[in-house]
C-alpha cells in the first residue's frame, strides 16, 4: 500500500484479445506516454496495488497493455474500469507555464477585481483547451488559457488569478 496518493494517468477501459491484454484509456499526451512511467499503481477494492507492465504498445488511436502475471482474458477482466496511477516523483517536472491537473485542484480562483470564484474542483479536457471547473457559490467553467484568461498561477499560495467574466 503506498503512503502517497498516486497521480492518475489513465484507466483500464476494455479487453483486447484472449491473451491477457487490456485497452488503456490514457490521459497522457501523447497517449502512449503512459507506457513510459512506472511502476503503475492500480486502484481496486483493496486500495492501491503496485503492478508491473509486462508489455504495451500503441494500437491505432488507443493503447493496449498486458500486466505481469495476467495471461488470459479472464485474468484481464479483473482489471476493467480501474484507475492507473504513478507516484508523482515518477513524473517529469512540468515546464514553464505547464501544470499537472492534480496541482491545480483545490486552488482558489480569484478574478482580477479580487472576487473569489471558488476553488478548482476538477479540470476537464475539451480538445481546444483545458477547462477549470470551480465550486463555490455556483459552478463555473473557466478556460485554462495562459495569458488570456489565466493571468497567473501561484502554487505556493494556492491561487489562480483570472480575467474571466462569469455573468
Amino acid at each position: 500500500m503506498p503512503d502517497f496518493e498516486p497521480v492518475i494517468l489513465g484507466r483500464v477501459s476494455g479487453l483486447f484479445g484472449v491473451k491477457g491484454w487490456v485497452r488503456i484509456f490514457s490521459y497522457t499526451d501523447p497517449r502512449d506516454a503512459i507506457l513510459d512511467y512506472g511502476p503503475w499503481w492500480i486502484h481496486g477494492s483493496d486500495g492501491w496495488q503496485s503492478v508491473k507492465l509486462a508489455e504495451g504498445q500503441r494500437h491505432g488511436k488507443s493503447v493496449i497493455a498486458r500486466l505481469e502475471g495476467v495471461e488470459d482474458r479472464d485474468g484481464a477482466a479483473e482489471w476493467l474500469g480501474l484507475d492507473i496511477g504513478v507516484a508523482k516523483e515518477a513524473l517529469p517536472e512540468p515546464g514553464e507555464g505547464q501544470y499537472y491537473w492534480r496541482d491545480l485542484e483545490g486552488l482558489e480562483v480569484v478574478h482580477r477585481d479580487g472576487t473569489s470564484l471558488g476553488k478548482v474542483a476538477y479540470v476537464l479536457e475539451t480538445g481546444a483547451n483545458d477547462v477549470l471547473v470551480t465550486a463555490g457559490d455556483r459552478e463555473r467553467l473557466i478556460p485554462f488559457v495562459i495569458d488570456k484568461v489565466i493571468l497567473g498561477v501561484d502554487l505556493a499560495n494556492g491561487v489562480i488569478n483570472v480575467d474571466w467574466e462569469w455573468d
